[in-house]
């Protein structure tokens, strides 16, 4: 197998989705919000992409359309987490089941199409040349030709990186998240700012959707994110929620795809190939969260050992004993 431009413009292609999807739930993060709703929003945006495109006969009226879905589909995960206070992994799990369901409801209701929806009206998104870049050799071969959707998360990846560092709606949207009775108390609207942050990851979700449905291929297909979104919040966790981090992280699991269809075609059977992301988002998993499980284990450590089954007393920090007011040892004359 040779590392040629083929495989990078692959990995590429592969990435985009996931790179939507990651930004995503990276603002949510950011927001104190756990989105690990991304799989079903992408999912409603593939479906919303592909009717849009038969009903407008336009690939962007596609695009808008899933934008819009995966807004509203986002909406319900704002109004339940943050509004109504319920926990968040809960909402976006029922959303995830949601989704599949309602998609593959509307399919065979709205298309009269069971499993796959293909057209030949159905328009996709146009290969983009970039002037000047398709004459460098391997990087012109490798960056130029995709949709516009791929250059467009590369420019996402730029101005989420500036709002959430430079920006002051930036800077509030972390103080939201990272101490929000502080935000409030400064006269931030906690609520607002999450409410932002969510249904702006509905969109680039949606944005996802209509790449993964117009942009790598032109149908809707039940399922067709197939853990895609699941990937993206492996990203969002190997990132560190920083936009930067996300692409790095993202970028792995799309160069992984890429050699998964490579390998496939030099003759690797089929499963083997779809399971090469999964087995490396397995692996990056254990990595991410080595560190705290072996801390983990250190703190739970002592209360182990102790043969008695007593509970050791909590260590007192320097800081809280100098501040702590001595104890008398006489008894309260009252």
């Amino acid at each position: 197998m040779s590392f040629d431009a083929e495989l990078i413009f692959s990995a590429l292609r592969a990435l985009t989705p996931v790179l939507f999807a990651a930004l995503g739930g990276a603002l949510c993060e950011r927001a104190g919000v756990f989105n690990v709703s991304l799989e079903g929003t992408m999912l409603t945006g593939c479906f919303a992409a592909v009717a849009g495109s038969w009903y407008t006969g336009s690939a962007w009226g596609g695009v808008l359309a899933a934008v819009l879905a995966g807004t509203a589909f986002s909406a319900i995960l704002a109004v339940g987490a943050v509004s109504l206070g319920a926990d968040a992994v809960v909402v976006c799990i029922a959303l995830n089941m949601l989704a599949v369901g309602l998609t593959g409801f509307l399919l065979r209701t709205v298309f009269d199409a069971q499993g796959t929806f293909s057209d030949e009206d159905l328009k996709g998104l146009d290969p983009v040349t970039v002037p000047g870049v398709e004459r460098i050799p391997f990087v012109g071969d490798a960056v130029s030709g995709h949709s516009p959707l791929v250059y467009l998360s590369w420019l996402a990846v730029a101005v989420i990186a500036v709002l959430l560092s430079r920006h002051p709606w930036g800077l509030r949207l972390r103080g939201v998240g990272e101490a929000p009775e502080a935000a409030q108390s400064l006269g931030v609207s906690v609520v607002k700012y999450r409410y932002a942050a969510v249904l702006v990851s509905g969109a680039l979700c949606g944005l996802a959707g209509a790449q993964l449905a117009l942009g790598n291929v032109t149908l809707f297909s039940e399922n067709m994110t197939a853990g895609r979104g699941w990937i993206a919040v492996v990203a969002v966790m190997l990132g560190r929620a920083l936009p930067v981090g996300v692409l790095l992280a993202g970028l792995l699991f799309g160069l992984v795809e890429a050699i998964g269809f490579r390998l496939q075609g030099d003759g690797m059977p089929q499963q083997a190939a779809d399971a090469a992301p999964y087995v490396m988002t397995l692996v990056a998993l254990f990595l991410a969260t080595r560190p705290r499980f072996r801390d983990g284990l250190v703190r739970r450590r002592p209360r182990d050992a102790d043969p008695d089954g007593a509970e050791p007393a909590a260590p007192i920090s320097p800081s809280a004993a100098v501040a702590a007011p001595p104890v008398s040892s006489t008894a309260d004359p009252s």
